[in-house]
């Protein structure tokens, strides 16, 4: 029987894979085209796939093991790597691994694909050359770190940019790049290093601008902070099934970092800083889409206020089943910095006009 090695090397060759699983030594799935499908692979044993776990991890000097059952890694080629292992998971070593595509290069590919029309394309990227802060939302794979990766090419190459991330997986071509990656405690819990604090000492590296990879926990106080102390255009991931879900979401971690403010506070605070969302999906027929860009305009009544700016329409499938639908811009009002972008070149009224009807 081949090494585990040499097995999984054979699933990350084959460019039609998107994603492994791996339920325990008998249980291999890959997903092709949107969809998950068993196959006749087999590795000898838990032993072989925990041998595999740990070379790959220690080569980023993390490890798995009883104390930590579980954890995250990259590999070269920017596929992401969880295992989780025996006894949390009953099956047997358990891995999951999500490939980086080769087929995505530019914020064009996605357009191509139909991820995102032509015009919310440019709508996003004069939001980066403007600096605005934006939010990107989603469930697992549904593509918004691949989307924060293609946009980041629109960040000027004399802005100093800093990437903090639990496990880096962005893969930024910027000259002036700074990359962190929190760390594990060592058996004695001591020697860890949070989200948390790799944004507060980012805000002493001379940051242009701060991409967070994922945030889920306390550490989305210091991003609001960082965000209201002048830090403009700042990107960030986080999970949330819509715009008002994903604030929502905000609200409870910020009061989970135990800050002594109330919930119109903390709501004013998400306004004041958080220009954009994008709202992200993928959809039962496996393609991955835009499905909202809201902006966030401010508070009333105690409430956040938003306004979709761009909406996904479904127009039905094709003899495929592929889902047929454009992202509609909204013509109903302009966003509040429209004018001051206007000025800049970096917007036009027909950014908002609607093609399709």
């Amino acid at each position: 029987m081949p090494a585990a090695r040499e097995i999984l090397d054979k699933l990350l060759e084959d460019p039609d894979i998107t994603e492994i699983m791996i339920n325990g030594p008998d249980k291999v799935f890959v997903e092709k085209g949107g969809v998950k499908t068993l196959t006749d692979i087999k590795f000898a044993g838990n032993e072989d796939i925990l041998s595999m776990i740990n070379e790959i991890f220690s080569k980023r000097e993390k490890r798995v093991n009883e104390n930590r059952p579980y954890g995250d890694v990259c590999l070269e080629d920017g596929s992401r790597v969880n295992v989780i292992i025996p006894p949390s998971v009953l099956q047997g070593v358990a891995v999951t691994i999500r490939k980086f595509s080769q087929n995505i290069r530019s914020l064009d590919d996605l357009v191509k694909l139909g991820s995102l029309s032509r015009k919310a394309a440019d709508f996003l990227i004069a939001c980066i050359k403007g600096k605005l802060n934006i939010i990107f939302s989603g469930g697992t794979g549904t593509g918004k770190t691949t989307t924060l990766e293609m946009l980041s090419y629109y960040i000027p190459e004399q802005e100093r940019v800093i990437t903090i991330e639990d496990t880096a997986e962005l893969k930024l071509h910027h000259s002036n790049l700074i990359s962190l990656e929190t760390k594990d405690p060592d058996e004695q819990g001591k020697g860890g290093v949070s989200l948390s604090d790799l944004i507060r000492n980012s805000l002493r590296m001379r940051p242009d601008r701060l991409i967070i990879g994922e945030v889920r926990g306390a550490e989305s106080l210091d991003m609001i902070q960082a965000m209201s102390t002048g830090h403009k255009g700042t990107l960030a991931a986080v999970h949330g099934n819509s715009p008002l879900q994903v604030l929502a979401r905000l609200e409870a971690l910020i009061l989970s970092s135990g800050i002594k403010l109330s919930l119109p506070d903390i709501r004013r605070m998400i306004a004041d800083t958080i220009n954009i969302i994008v709202q992200q999906e993928k959809f039962d027929d496996g393609t991955r889409h835009i499905t909202y860009i809201s902006e966030v305009r401010g508070t009333e009544r105690g409430e956040i206020v938003l306004q979709d700016l761009f909406k996904f329409r479904k127009k039905g499938r094709d003899e495929n089943g592929k889902i047929l639908g454009y992202l509609k811009p909204s013509m109903r009002m302009y966003p509040l910095f429209f004018n001051a972008f206007q000025r800049e070149g970096l917007l036009d009224e027909s950014i908002f006009s609607d093609d399709n009807e």
